[in-house]
C-alpha cells in the first residue's frame, strides 16, 4: 500500500497530493509529521523517511518518491485515471500543474500558507497582481476549453488538486476580486469537497 507523509493543514504540498489520493478513491496509508520549531531537530527527524528533508514524500514498497509533482506521476503509473482521460486535457492538464509547481512565487511569499486564517494584506504588489491575473487566465481556459466543472472536465483530477491551496489562499487574503466569476465559482466548488473540509479539520 501507499504510504503518504503529510502535515495537515499547514503543508500546501502534502494537501496537494493527499486531496488528489481521496478524491479519486485510492488507498493509502497516513502518516502525518508535525513541523518543529527546532529546524535542525526537524531537519534530523524527517531524514528518516525523506531525503530531502520535506514533505509530502511517499513510500511504497522498498521505494521512496518524492516532491509532489514526480509523486502525482508516479501514482498515475498505477492509477491512470488521476489524469484526464483526453489527451488534449492531459497535456494541458501537466503543463498547468508543472507552471503551478514552478512559479507564482509571489503568491508563495506573500500569501503565505494559512487556511484557518482570514488575512488582510495592506499592499498588493503589480507582481502579485500579474501573478493573480495570469491565474485567473489559466483556470478561465480550462473551464472553457473543456467544458466542465474543473479545470480538465467533468471530475476532479490531479491539476484540481494542485489549485487547492490557490483556492484557499484566495479565501484567506480576501483575493476574490482579482478572479472572474467563472473562476469564482470554480474556487468555491473547490472550497466545498468533503475532503478539503477532513484536511481542515486535523488538528494544529
Amino acid at each position: 500500500m501507499l504510504k503518504l507523509y503529510v502535515n495537515p493543514p499547514k503543508s500546501s504540498w502534502s494537501l496537494r497530493v493527499w486531496i488528489l489520493l481521496k478524491q479519486c478513491g485510492i488507498p493509502f496509508e497516513q502518516i502525518n509529521v508535525a513541523y518543529l520549531d527546532d529546524k535542525a531537530a526537524q531537519r534530523t527527524q524527517f531524514l528518516t523517511f525523506s531525503p530531502t528533508a520535506k514533505i509530502p514524500v511517499l513510500h511504497y514498497q522498498d521505494q521512496i518518491i518524492w516532491d509532489s509533482l514526480a509523486i502525482v506521476e508516479f501514482i498515475a503509473e498505477h492509477y491512470p485515471h488521476i489524469w484526464a482521460q483526453d489527451w488534449q486535457a492531459r497535456a494541458w492538464s501537466r503543463s498547468a500543474c508543472a507552471e503551478m509547481h514552478a512559479g507564482f512565487e509571489h503568491l508563495r511569499n506573500i500569501c503565505d500558507f494559512r487556511p484557518l486564517d482570514r488575512v488582510e494584506l495592506a499592499d498588493i504588489t503589480p507582481e502579485l497582481a500579474a501573478e493573480l491575473a495570469r491565474l485567473d487566465t489559466l483556470w478561465q481556459q480550462g473551464l472553457t476549453r473543456f467544458g466542465g466543472d474543473y479545470l480538465a472536465g467533468d471530475r476532479f483530477t490531479a491539476v484540481d488538486a494542485f489549485f487547492v491551496p490557490v483556492a484557499l489562499r484566495i479565501e484567506t487574503y480576501g483575493l476574490q476580486h482579482y478572479f472572474s466569476p467563472a473562476s469564482l465559482r470554480y474556487q468555491q466548488r473547490l472550497l466545498g469537497l468533503t475532503t478539503l473540509a477532513e484536511w481542515l479539520a486535523a488538528k494544529r
